[in-house]
């Protein structure tokens, strides 16, 4: 599952972006001398160990749910009241005992009316526990574990009614949700979708909400013919009734969890194709229909890839992708039936180098790990989400190549990294969490994903797969927990991987390196010394490390030698004909360490030119920034022709074009010709800092030419700079646009302008913005009200306080309405306005009174 648009989309999105910048974190930084290389945490000495506290009682541990009946097949028949915002609902629920004999069952029911229950056709007793939200089921008899029985319950749910939390990951926990219920929402469509992870599927039916329990299903929904249904498994029959309802049957004939089921209802546009003979959906709002493909890019050959990659065909009857709208999550792997929040659903256009790729894939890869074999506990969660993490450095490999993917991975491990330092350590199988919900974090997601690549390497990928391959055969319908990876992986490879399962699993926790190297005269050999830093105290384990070391030749030759670190502090000898230009320690760069090395200008310059990966080229450029003299310049120069747009990308922020005369015309060819949109827009912005007029043609080209709205929106900045009349004239012809960057990029030149008779064009077009981009307009908005009088003002800000107060609105435009009202109150506040001050300081604290996100809630308590 993808945790962004709210349980990964707000963390992604406004998380995602720290993760990437994070990755310059742990970069060498050289200058004309050798310096140590600074690291998102300052290296400490660590302190004598202090006598271990006697332990008065045992740590936390959350255990696997105890099955002590077996939940075999589950049958609903469901009808909804969307003025009460009910779900009116029928169970049929067939058990029998795990092994011991029972009398009684229980079952998680959240907010329910119930009417009738029933034990094999007979009225049973019960007991419902509202606060705990359970129900307690006299069986009537003492059944065996041979003996099956059925359970039916007639109950109204209310998921809308419960007083339920949320998390970063997840905003809400009601499971299901009725949108624009009366209609009564302007264009917004009616929907109804729902989000079980991790035990909220409880909340609409009643089951054993625990990840080790599986169940096949069936369930009849009764809609309004305009209606189109999605759920698990197929669509058997469809039936009009005589009232203009439709009931759609769904039979899901394989077993899964029941987090993992599903309901989508809406009048949506499906696309479809086929897959080697299997059905392909993809369900959309009705104007995205021709770009349902493009928002689902790849499904097919991703299907393919994954397939033969771990040597399991998809192993379920279809497969679907429904977009909905106000989703509490980013993504969700629901079997066969994946659920994305609204931020995918682009145009072809607007998905231009701005693909879903990454997300399409994880939520792909949960079909095999997360839902063929699902993690037992919530500890282990990780064995569901950090493969899913791992396939988009596997399908980036795959469809763009090694710096594609690598780019990813070191973004994903400096998340983590940044992660763990400002949240604290935990093993990656976390038995003693505090709440279930904080297991959606970058440990059971970067650092699971980035453990994986790291056992890839450690033991090949031939064998990675087959390992594979062995896991999902052994343990497919089944619950797992590490250990059953470990042992598939020791199957395949005949390998003891304790050491490896102990210290990345089980303990908490990463090395840093301090590397350094040397060359010895006398003895004609390489001194490679390395030392674990890490405070023994938060991160106690010294790890094993196998790791390959390459020794450079002035003639760029390589010796590789491999080794295995297994000591706090070690060193390697190597015999060598001469001193070497370079070495370079982790030579694949694939641990997830934070390393601290020294390096010097000449050894950067060499390793840029000589090392065979992206992160060598990469790093490289960053160890050289400051570097003025010719020999780094040059460095960068041919950078601008690095085959991979991360590399150019960087190269065009770096170059001195002062004293490089004729970079800038190579920038202004890179804005018309580059193959990457980011390049094209990073050079247009290069170009409107040199302040030559004559690249005013290279900024209007974009604009009249490129597809791509991010080089427009580049082209229109970069054109403002340049020639500031053209620039506003470009702007008003681009008014009525509808896509959210270039809204953006034409509020931000009339902010600047001054305007204040444009403030009407925030007004009317509020509605095209999201994410970043809502908080960026609105902010815009608020500093050209300011450059109006206090009226001016003070009406702009209660028209911000009107969209800030709608809770129908997404959050991103709430916080930025918010956010921009309250810099409107103190302007007049420090103005002496005092009445209107404090009007617009009401409308901020009634703001913060019906404001029903936990996160924007903790955000609004400084302002007013």
């Amino acid at each position: 599952m993808i945790k962004n648009s709210m349980k990964w989309y707000w963390m992604a999105s406004l998380g995602l972006s720290i993760f990437w910048m994070g990755c310059k974190g742990t970069q060498t930084i050289v200058n004309e001398e050798p310096v140590e290389e600074r690291t998102l945490r300052e290296i400490t000495v660590t302190p004598e160990p202090e006598p271990e506290e006697v332990m008065m009682e045992l740590p936390v541990y959350n255990a696997s749910y105890t099955r002590k009946n077996d939940l075999l097949h589950t049958k609903l028949d469901l009808k909804f009241d969307w003025d009460k915002q009910h779900v009116l609902g029928k169970a049929w629920l067939d058990f029998k005992p795990m092994f011991y004999d029972t009398d009684q069952l229980v079952l998680d029911a959240k907010g329910f009316d119930l009417h009738k229950i029933q034990v094999d056709g007979k009225d049973a007793q019960y007991d419902y526990d509202e606060k705990n939200e359970i129900l307690i089921i006299e069986l009537g008899k003492t059944y065996s574990a041979k003996q099956k029985y059925q359970v039916y319950i007639d109950y109204t749910a209310k998921p809308n009614e419960r007083t339920a939390g949320g998390s970063a990951a997840i905003t809400s926990e009601k499971g299901l949700f009725f949108i624009n219920p009366k209609g009564d929402e302007g264009d917004k469509p009616q929907q109804i979708w729902t989000q079980g992870e991790t035990e909220n599927n409880s909340a609409w039916f009643p089951t054993v909400d625990k990840p080790n329990e599986r169940t096949t299903q069936e369930i009849y929904l009764t809609v309004d013919d305009k209606f189109k249904t999605l759920s698990n498994g197929t669509l058997d029959s469809s039936t009009k009734n005589s009232d203009g309802t439709r009931t759609d049957y769904w039979n899901m004939d394989m077993p899964h969890a029941p987090y993992l089921f599903m309901l989508a209802i809406g009048e949506f546009a499906v696309v479809s194709e086929k897959w080697q003979g299997m059905l392909l959906e993809y369900y959309v709002e009705p104007e995205y229909e021709k770009d349902a493909k493009a928002i689902f890019s790849n499904t097919p050959e991703m299907l393919t890839f994954f397939s033969d990659y771990v040597g399991v065909k998809y192993p379920w009857q279809k497969y679907s992708q429904v977009v909905v709208r106000d989703y509490v999550s980013g993504a969700m792997e629901n079997t066969t039936g994946v659920i994305f929040g609204d931020f995918v659903q682009k145009t072809k256009r607007e998905l231009i180098d701005n693909h879903n790729e990454r997300i399409v894939a994880h939520e792909l890869m949960h079909h095999w790990f997360g839902d063929l074999v699902t993690c037992e506990s919530w500890a282990n969660l990780s064995m569901n989400e950090g493969f899913a993490n791992y396939s988009e450095y596997l399908w980036f490999e795959h469809k763009y190549g090694k710096d594609a993917a690598d780019y990813h991975l070191m973004g994903e491990q400096s998340g983590y990294v940044m992660s763990s330092a400002q949240r604290g350590m935990h093993p990656l199988i976390h038995f003693g969490y505090d709440d279930k919900e904080d297991m959606f974090d970058a440990h059971s997601y970067n650092k699971g994903g980035a453990i994986l690549h790291m056992l890839r390497n450690t033991i090949g990928d031939d064998a990675f797969r087959a390992g594979l391959q062995l896991y999902l055969e052994e343990n497919k319908f089944k619950a797992v927990e590490a250990h059953d990876l470990r042992l598939a992986m020791e199957d395949v490879t005949g390998l003891d991987l304790n050491w490896f399962f102990n210290q990345w699993y089980f303990e908490q926790g990463h090395p840093a390196l301090d590397v350094s190297n040397s060359y010895d005269e006398v003895k004609k050999e390489v001194v490679v010394k390395l030392a674990q830093t890490q405070d023994p105290k938060e991160n106690p384990a010294i790890f094993v490390l196998p790791m390959a070391i390459d020794i450079y030749a002035a003639n760029g030759k390589a010796m590789r030698k491999n080794v295995q670190m297994n000591k706090r502090e070690q060193e390697f000898r190597f015999k060598v004909d001469s001193k070497p230009a370079l070495v370079i320690t982790d030579a694949e760069h694939y641990l997830l360490a934070e390393k601290n090395e020294k390096r010097s200008k000449e050894e950067s310059i060499f390793q840029f030119n000589n090392g065979p990966l992206f992160y060598d080229r990469y790093i490289s450029l960053q160890n050289l920034k400051g570097a003025s003299s010719s020999e780094a310049q040059k460095v960068v120069t041919k950078a601008l022709d690095d085959p991979f747009w991360v590399v150019r990308n960087e190269a065009i922020r770096m170059i001195n074009t002062a004293d490089n005369p004729g970079a800038l015309d190579k920038i202004a060819q890179m804005a018309k010709t580059d193959k990457r949109s980011q390049v094209k827009a990073s050079a247009l912005l290069i170009l409107a800092e040199s302040g030559d007029k004559k690249y005013v043609t290279v900024a209007k080209n974009a604009i009249d030419n490129e597809k791509a709205y991010v080089v427009i929106s580049a082209g229109l900045e970069a054109l403002v700079k340049l020639d500031k009349a053209e620039g506003v004239k470009y702007a008003a012809k681009l008014e009525k646009e509808d896509n959210g960057s270039i809204i953006a990029a034409i509020g931000s030149i009339y902010e600047e302008n001054g305007d204040v008779s444009k403030l009407s064009f925030f007004e009317n077009n509020v509605e095209k913005t999201n994410g970043y981009g809502a908080i960026n307009f609105l902010s815009s908005y608020a500093e050209l009200a300011m450059k109006g009088d206090n009226s001016t003002i003070f009406n702009s800000g209660k028209k911000l306080g009107e969209i800030a107060y709608d809770q129908k609105i997404s959050p991103w435009k709430r916080y930025g309405a918010m956010k921009a009202l309250d810099s409107l109150y103190k302007n007049l506040k420090g103005n002496g306005v005092t009445d209107s001050a404090m009007e617009l300081k009401k409308i901020i604290e009634s703001i913060k009174k019906v404001e029903t996100n936990n996160q924007l809630r903790s955000m609004y308590k400084n302002f007013g």
